[in-house]
């Protein structure tokens, strides 16, 4: 087994770590940050379509593009919410 070296003390302060063959070890990105990333990601092109859906006079594909474009803000504005319940940062 590999010993670790002393270290000193980190304030509270965040710091990156290695494994055995030197890669990064990060903490995991927690959930709802992907949520609110996804979300964004997603909503350019809800846009998209439900405008591509009012040129081609689609009304079926307009509408859905607005709902899944309404869910989505949903589940942003949710897990903005909880990210700010948790009181910490971003971490990834």
């Amino acid at each position: 087994m590999h010993e670790k070296p002393d270290r000193e003390p980190d304030h509270g302060e965040w710091h990156e770590e290695g494994d055995a063959r030197g890669h990064p070890m990060v903490p995991a990105t927690p959930r709802d940050v992907v949520h609110i990333r996804v979300g964004s990601f997603l909503l350019v092109f809800l846009f998209a379509f439900a405008v591509l859906g009012l040129i081609a006079r689609a009304p079926v594909m307009t509408g859905i593009a607005i709902v899944l474009a309404i869910v989505t803000v949903i589940d942003i504005v949710l897990a903005v919410r909880r990210q700010k319940a948790r009181h910490n940062g971003e971490a990834g």
